[in-house]
């Protein structure tokens, strides 16, 4: 170990190479404050060659590597474990937009970029990167693509994976792997670059992307609509992707329990409505036409006046029982405000078992009954919410103790998660949507994860990561 830091402390300088405990400190302990482990070095390249460099390095003397963006992981995936044994690769530094392309509505980019820092970016020039969550101000786009992350414009523009054209890659041995072309079709045989998207970083480094931009929506209209149940809430959403062309951004699932748990536990955030619904769904359309984006002779516009009519029809077919329409930039910002602090929320109540889950569309409703029933069976009185994206079927299902009983809640903890994944499985389900792998869900790739498929898995792996050093411990069992 001491010759492998002795090599690195030869090629780079201090500022790249940290060893002091308390430097490294933010780079071993994850978002959430739950897990820390330990590192034999925190090591920020600035460029590609310089993590070629340092892999190859670590391939030569077997060092593990624990590649790291923004670490915003809820999962476990972007810490080392408490041997010490492994260096944490933080792209951080690598944070520099390579090119812009309104003529092919592309961007290249580092790894290290922070979501929100593009958007800002290419808003300037009147185009979009649809990608957005609750961590946009601190997830980098390496992350984002090692995660496959999600968000709430997944209905309309896809998850990471189908925003981004190409990549660059360090493998385990150093070789880098250039597919950056930004082609839209490229028909040479197997795709690579989706085999790097999701992998965790047991695979390789993404060290840059070529993402997918969109023309910048010219308005939107936002609502939070109260709806019977699940199933008719469905139906709405269909409604407006008929009636929108399939201009609906966002579809959220927002129930009874989550608006309790932000009126105690946020209470700055503003419930539009009187009496607090059983559930709720928050709708957001966009327009990216001059014809939808200016105030009519109504003071209306064209598109909020389209949503209001979706809500209207909704209200005759018994789909919408009440509903607020945003009516200013300000209050739109309101409403999301309280929809992306949601992780924030759940984490202030405190004791909870919590997935990160995705059915087919018309399952979702079956599934939240049947938990009901599973959860009932195991302990009287829990409280379980299950709010999250609706329009792809994404839910943030967590279950709660009974007020004062967390440690009987604790002791049940096992029985409640193998109710969730055997409900998953039935339903035809997946049991991790957009958070990951990590380490926190080895247990359930173990045992829910086709077995077929988990073993191409570990035989791609053992391919290309021969020693086995890239992101041990993670994503595979």
């Amino acid at each position: 170990m001491a010759d492998f830091i002795s090599s690195l402390k030869s090629k780079f300088d201090d500022s790249t190479v940290l060893t002091d405990a308390q430097d490294m400190s933010k780079y071993v302990t994850d978002w959430p404050g739950k897990m820390t482990g330990k590192a034999l070095a925190v090591v920020r390249p600035t460029s590609t060659e310089d993590v070629a460099a340092m892999v190859k390095l670590a391939f030569e003397t077997g060092t593990p590597i624990v590649p790291q963006g923004g670490n915003t992981s809820v999962a476990g995936g972007s810490i080392p474990d408490d041997s010490g044994a492994a260096i944490v690769l933080s792209l951080e530094r690598m944070n520099k937009i390579l090119e812009i392309s309104p003529a092919a509505m592309t961007m290249t980019v580092e790894a290290g970029c922070v979501l929100e820092t593009l958007q800002n970016t290419v808003e300037e020039q009147d185009l979009f990167f649809p990608l957005n969550f609750g961590a946009k101000g601190s997830c980098m786009i390496g992350g984002n693509l090692a995660t496959n992350a999600g968000g709430q414009n997944v209905v309309r523009y896809g998850n990471t994976r189908e925003l981004c054209l190409g990549i660059e890659a360090v493998l385990p041995d150093g070789r880098i792997i250039n597919l950056l072309s930004g082609l839209r079709k490229d028909n040479t045989g197997y795709d690579l670059r989706d085999l790097f998207i999701g992998s965790e970083g047991t695979l390789g480094v993404i060290t840059a992307a070529t993402m997918k931009l969109f023309h910048l929506p010219k308005a939107r209209a936002t609502s939070y609509a109260v709806v019977p149940d699940i199933s008719r809430g469905l139906e709405l959403l269909n409604r407006a992707q008929a009636e929108t062309g399939g201009a609906v951004e966002a579809f959220e699932l927002i129930p009874r329990v989550f608006l309790e748990l932000v009126q105690k536990h946020a209470p700055q955030h503003h419930i539009p409505f009187e009496n607090i619904p059983e559930l709720c769904v928050l709708i957001e359309i966009a327009a990216t036409s001059d014809a939808e984006a200016v105030v009519g002779e109504d003071g209306v516009l064209p598109i909020s006046a389209k949503l209001e009519k979706i809500l209207e029809s909704g209200f005759e077919d018994g789909l919408v029982l009440d509903a607020v329409i945003a009516s200013s930039e300000a209050q739109r910002r309101e409403m999301w405000e309280m929809r992306e602090g949601a992780l924030e929320v759940v984490t202030a109540a405190g004791t909870r078992v919590g997935f990160d889950i995705s059915l087919p569309l018309d399952q979702v409703h079956g599934f939240v009954d049947e938990m009901t029933q599973r959860a009932e069976a195991i302990m009287p009185n829990l409280k379980m919410c299950h709010m999250g994206h609706l329009g792809d079927g994404n839910l943030h299902y967590s279950v709660f103790p009974p007020e004062g009983e967390s440690e009987a809640f604790l002791a049940n903890a096992d029985a409640i998660k193998t109710a969730v994944y055997g409900s998953i499985s039935d339903f035809g389900g997946s049991f991790s949507a957009e958070h990951g792998i990590g380490t926190t869900k080895l247990y359930a790739m173990t045992n829910y994860k086709d077995p077929v498929a988990l073993a191409v898995m570990q035989q791609i792996k053992a391919t290309l990561d021969p020693k086995g050093i890239m992101n041990p411990g993670k994503l595979l069992p």
